[in-house]
């Protein structure tokens, strides 16, 4: 090989590796927007006067803004290709970071919460099928890998630096939102730079999210799997604030994002530690480890203890973390190429409601029956689901998967 080839070799190798850097830190920075706010919530309820109902449905809203952008535009990106719409979900988070750099009052706030969770379900989609475009030529699971740990990622380090700013930092409403912004627009000029793999079709605007009838048995178990994982880390972030406020009496925004932070670094290394595991062991293991986490957390809850949210925290870590790289691989590797997105975008449905259902539901029973109450309705659903999902996964599995 000559010293020009080599150089070109080296130079597309080079692209390659800066490619996947920047679509994992667009999939990190989205994600990063939906946790920013964990430890602000608190300031929040003090300056809008937030009753615990407004945040559940400030909740709610963004889930809203998640299941529109993948209905609706879930499968875009496989006609108009992956830059164009990840760039659109990139604008769109900016402008949710604007408006709640400047807001006011619940409304705007509302409208904040909606565009980030729209720009999130339209990023993630892309963004995941795009990387397992740029690895075509390797081992497909590397996209899932890649895709989940910047996934967690991106969740835990937006709660630890905004819980860190809330801290040490003056104005932490404003202060957040600035670096957030900043963080934003560097991630969008690297994915403006980033090459187009997606190959163009005609552009239809009907709405279409289904899964192609040749792969459908295949499907149902990765979606069940991310559904439960992603239900998991739901029931956890909706338990979490009130073991550290009303049974630990801990009050720092640091250490609630230091404890979100916990469980995305368990779960970003687990799914590193782990990429050698089957698809399918990693989604059994995941709805096994189900039953014992979720008595853990409540564990942590009923008897206030430190040590047990700790350890709590990284069983959820762990077991998020198998069930959602499981489900998302198997999704990877059985996805037409031509309807990537599409498919992706409806495991991304199913992950999104899973992990909305216990946090709007614990908010509702909690305002009526208590935290207690709420959190053993919904601890023993997850237990129930675990099982039920797990005798399915047994059954069903092994189809499509490797």
């Amino acid at each position: 090989m000559t010293l020009h080839h080599m150089r070109l070799a080296g130079r597309g190798e080079f692209d390659h590796a800066a490619a996947m850097t920047a679509v994992a830190a667009m999939i990190a920075v989205l994600f990063a927007g939906s946790t920013v706010l964990t430890p602000l919530y608190v300031i929040y309820k003090q300056a809008f006067g937030f009753s615990q109902i407004t945040l559940t449905l400030v909740y709610a809203v963004y889930v809203v803004g998640n299941l529109t952008a993948l209905l609706l535009f879930g499968r875009i990106s496989d006609s108009v290709g992956r830059r164009p719409v990840a760039l659109a979900a990139m604008a769109v988070a900016v402008l949710s970071a604007f408006i709640f750099l400047v807001a006011g009052n619940v409304v705007s706030f509302d409208i904040a919460r909606i565009l980030s969770g729209f720009a999130i379900g339209v990023g993630a989609g892309t963004g995941t099928a795009w990387l397992a475009e740029l690895i075509a030529h390797e081992d497909k699971s590397q996209a899932s890998v890649i895709a989940t740990s910047t996934n967690f990622l991106g969740l835990g380090v937006g709660a630890l630096a905004s819980g860190l700013l809330a801290d040490y930092a003056p104005l932490p409403l404003r202060l957040t939102f600035i670096v957030y912004l900043l963080a934003l627009i560097v991630v969008a000029i690297l994915i403006w730079h980033t090459r187009e793999t997606a190959q163009r079709t005609p552009l239809s605007l009907k709405v279409r999210l289904t899964v192609p009838e040749n792969i459908r048995v295949g499907f149902v178990a990765p979606a069940v799997s991310g559904f439960g994982a992603m239900a998991l880390v739901g029931f956890y972030a909706a338990i979490a604030p009130s073991i550290l406020a009303q049974r630990l009496h801990e009050t720092s925004h640091a250490v609630a994002g230091a404890v979100f932070f916990e469980l995305a670094i368990v779960a970003s290394a687990t799914i590193l530690l782990t990429a050698r595991l089957s698809s399918r062991t990693a989604m059994l293991s995941g709805l096994g480890l189900m039953i014992p986490t979720t008595a853990l957390i409540v564990a942590a809850q009923i008897l206030a203890s430190l040590p047990l949210m700790i350890i709590a925290t990284a069983s959820c870590g762990i077991t998020a973390a198998l069930g959602y790289r499981g489900g998302l691989q198997v999704v990877n590797q059985i996805a037409p190429a031509d309807r990537r997105a599409e498919v992706v975008s409806a495991f991304f449905i199913c992950c999104f409601c899973g992990n909305a259902l216990p946090v709007i539901g614990i908010g509702i029973i909690s305002t009526l029956a208590g935290a207690i109450t709420a959190s053993l309705a919904f601890a023993a659903m997850i237990a129930l689901f675990s099982l039920a999902a797990l005798g399915f996964g047994l059954t069903y599995a092994r189809r499509g998967m490797s």
